[in-house]
């Protein structure tokens, strides 16, 4: 069933966005990211305008990491403290992303902005994570026991110290605000829900148990994509609402077997197949990027005359 989207002026069949909207929300579940990551190179891939992917794919988050949390809540593995400082840096941070993002729409530079800071961010993430979340797996299948994190890491050693009871942390809330900022600024200009930058950070800078940190993710990246796709709402006029209740449908759905799925694997599993997720949409955008846009443009062109 094909339906036109006035705001990004395309034609797509219905049921491929429910189906793309369900695939994220699982990953939402499973993993703790919003799927922005995923969702939003989708769009790009079947014609969406990247602006109009960008805006509309950070209000499908919304709806599928709430979905999420909901279960998280349940189960008390949320630090809600910690989500509150993260989101005082989410709010800050996408801000002035949204600001940048439409800047950059004005030169006309917007487009080219939004493909490389995924091929740059994923490929670095989805590189590091893959190779440290395999070595894990590897030693727990070897028998070997997996090393003890650190209790004090140089973040302890900064002022504005905060007590988290949930993640049984004393910490300096510098920290979690600048993996807020930087979260919010993702959000702005990739809507994403940044989860994929800060699920590897609450970890390995913050310290977290992993059993709180997929909860905590979820409960900040709602409102910082929330509060990113009011902004792209009021200043660009770029959220398709019909592109955005299909994806919304299938998040909130997918949300719910993803949160299944995750419980029945391990945690290094988990890390193993997000990153080889992340790699696949990267190696796929820097391979457009090199191949698709010159023939592209030569064909915009020539209809354009």
């Amino acid at each position: 069933m094909q339906i036109y989207l006035p705001i990004a002026e395309v034609s797509v069949n219905a049921f491929l966005l429910l189906g793309l909207g369900g695939i994220v929300g699982i990953l939402s579940g499973m993993f703790g990211v919003g799927g922005g990551f995923l969702i939003t190179p989708l769009l790009f891939f079947i014609g969406i305008p990247p602006a109009v992917a960008v805006a509309t794919g950070a209000n499908q988050i919304v709806a599928s990491s709430f979905s999420a949390v909901l279960a998280h809540l349940k189960r008390k593995t949320v630090d809600l403290r910690m989500g509150g400082v993260l989101l005082i840096g989410g709010l800050i941070g996408a801000a002035f992303g949204v600001q940048l993002f439409n800047t950059l729409k004005e030169m006309g530079q917007v487009d080219l902005l939004v493909k490389l800071s995924y091929v740059l961010f994923l490929g670095i993430v989805g590189f590091l994570m893959f190779v440290e979340s395999l070595n894990a797996l590897m030693r727990t299948r070897g028998g070997k026991s997996v090393p003890v994190r650190r209790k004090h890491l140089w973040v302890h050693n900064l002022p504005f110290k905060v007590k988290f009871r949930t993640s049984g942390l004393y910490i300096s809330v510098i920290p979690p605000i600048l993996v807020g900022v930087l979260v919010g600024v993702l959000a702005a200009i990739m809507g994403v829900g940044g989860g994929f930058i800060m699920v590897p950070a609450m970890i390995y800078l913050l310290g977290m148990p992993t059993k709180v940190v997929v909860g905590t993710s979820l409960f900040q990246i709602i409102f910082v994509t929330a509060f990113t796709t009011l902004l792209h709402a009021t200043t660009n006029f770029t959220v398709d609402m019909g592109l955005a209740v299909l994806l919304l449908i299938g998040g909130v759905v997918g949300a719910q077997v993803g949160t299944r799925i995750g419980l029945k694997l391990k945690a290094e599993q988990l890390r193993v197949l997000l990153a080889l997720l992340v790699l696949v949409v990267c190696g796929k955008l820097g391979l457009d990027l090199l191949i698709q846009p010159a023939e592209l443009y030569e064909i915009g062109q020539a209809e354009g005359h």
